[in-house]
């Protein structure tokens, strides 16, 4: 009887470990040590849900650990400024560190694969650098960067990028060329349709002018990315948004009419509901819905609006975790 007890106790450790070690394995890790950074807190922000995140005391060489559950790609900012990507089950340690308030070199080290993406995105990210690639389209307003110009430089950030991703080859994995690729279309078909708008407005330069062709041919060819790892990308959503609103004001166009955009929330979410089907509609009512949440004003309006879109359009789960949790 006392061996069978001991053979029992330990077939039940045995599960237990491998119980455990299945549910570590589903853990993700990103971690971090920074050098030369003169805040008082570390800040980890995701930027696909406000519920991962997490802050840390500065101090320099030691290592800030976060780890966390996740069923999808992330995607985080450190400090505002580096951005890490991590896929379901990566481990990443990130060397940082800062001269002043900038940046002074990056280094990764964790799973292969982990290391390879955010190699690529670091890559990516100095070559903006270099070409002086402003993500702010009013950065470039106020510097009077020539529509021409950014078309031009917008073309160059597409093709090398698509270059490095083609050098980086099967190191990185199909669903993160997926993101990567959305995330630099997404910057740079909404400076197609947005910034010759901008210019005109504030510059007083009429489109027509503005030596960038046919305004209105800019999407032409284009279709639209509907996979869920593009999805992600906050770039890209935001593509999704404008997109809209240039078809509709190219019909005008061609009609010899006029397009007024939704005035009110109400308005762009039914606009949006109307345009948009699937996976695209659910993540980009998704969005607009906790921005004006986080708006945090007449937050009365928001049930009802909330109610459809669970009931009619939601196909991810997890946005209306999001969203209850934002509301609480």
């Amino acid at each position: 009887m006392y061996m069978i007890r001991r053979i029992l106790i330990g077939c039940v450790c045995l599960l237990c470990s491998v119980a455990w070690e299945t549910v570590q394995a589903k853990k993700t890790v990103l971690s971090a040590e920074i050098y030369g950074y003169r805040a008082e807190m570390v800040y980890f922000d995701c930027f696909q849900t406000p519920l991962l995140r997490q802050e840390f005391h500065t101090n320099p060489g030691e290592e800030h650990i976060y780890s966390f559950d996740t069923e999808r790609m992330v995607t985080f900012a450190i400090n505002g400024k580096t951005t890490v990507l991590l896929m379901p089950g990566d481990s990443l340690h990130v060397n940082l560190r800062y001269e002043g308030k900038q940046v002074q070199s990056v280094e990764f080290s964790g799973t292969a694969e982990a290391v390879a993406q955010n190699r690529l995105l670091r890559d990516i990210a100095q070559l903006k650098r270099t070409m002086r690639y402003k993500s702010q389209l009013l950065a470039c307003i106020a510097v009077d960067v020539k529509p021409k110009e950014r078309f031009e430089a917008s073309r160059v950030l597409l093709e090398q990028s698509r270059k490095l991703l083609e050098k980086a080859g099967k190191e990185i994995r199909p669903e993160v060329s997926s993101y990567i690729l959305a995330d630099i279309e997404g910057s740079v078909y909404n400076s197609f349709m947005e910034y010759p708008v901008m210019y005109a407005e504030t510059r007083r330069l009429p489109i027509e002018k503005q030596e960038i062709g046919d305004y209105w041919s800019v999407m032409d060819g284009y279709s639209l990315r509907t996979d869920k790892n593009a999805l992600q990308s906050l770039d890209y959503i935001g593509m999704l948004m404008r997109y809209m609103f240039f078809v509709n004001e190219k019909k005008a166009h061609e009609s010899g009419t006029t397009y007024t955009r939704p005035t009110s929330f109400e308005e762009g979410y039914r606009a949006y509901a109307a345009f948009y089907t699937g996976d695209v509609r659910d993540v980009v009512l998704y969005t607009i819905i906790c921005n004006f949440i986080r708006n945090g004003k007449n937050l009365d309006r928001i049930d009802d609006v909330v109610k459809e879109y669970k009931k009619k359009y939601n196909r991810n789960k997890e946005y209306v975790h999001i969203i209850e949790t934002l509301l609480q």
